[in-house]
């Protein structure tokens, strides 16, 4: 994956969890490009920025392990619940795990949607 399409699947995941959480009228300028916003109010940067990451790990209370892989040459991978990220996906463990955090809380908050109905 090329560094872009890496950087548009963390924004589209940001994008999917901010939906989630009740934000509508989502949108990226051009001038602003990575930055989503909700009218005025620009949208936490969760796959790319720990002050934005960080609190889901409290708010959802996940339980986080890294696991060495035997039929992955690059190493580990990070479990969330359900929720696998190998880190030779990504360009870092560092954001490999935060990339991992968003996946779980959009895991979370979907399931908790399909669980009222």
């Amino acid at each position: 994956m090329s560094d872009e399409e890496y950087f548009r699947s963390c924004i589209a995941q940001e994008r999917h969890l901010a939906q989630l959480r009740g934000h509508h009228n989502i949108e990226e300028f051009y001038e602003s490009a990575g930055s989503l916003w909700e009218n005025t109010q620009i949208l936490p940067k969760w796959t790319r920025d720990w002050q934005a990451c960080g609190p889901l790990i409290a708010e959802y209370a996940f339980a986080i392990t890294f696991q060495d892989l035997a039929d992955d040459p690059h190493g580990k991978a990070i479990h969330i619940g359900t929720i696998v990220v190998h880190i030779s996906h990504h360009p870092n463990q560092d954001q490999a795990l935060r990339y991992a955090i968003v996946k779980a809380a959009i895991a979370h908050l979907e399931h908790a949607k399909h669980c009222k109905h």
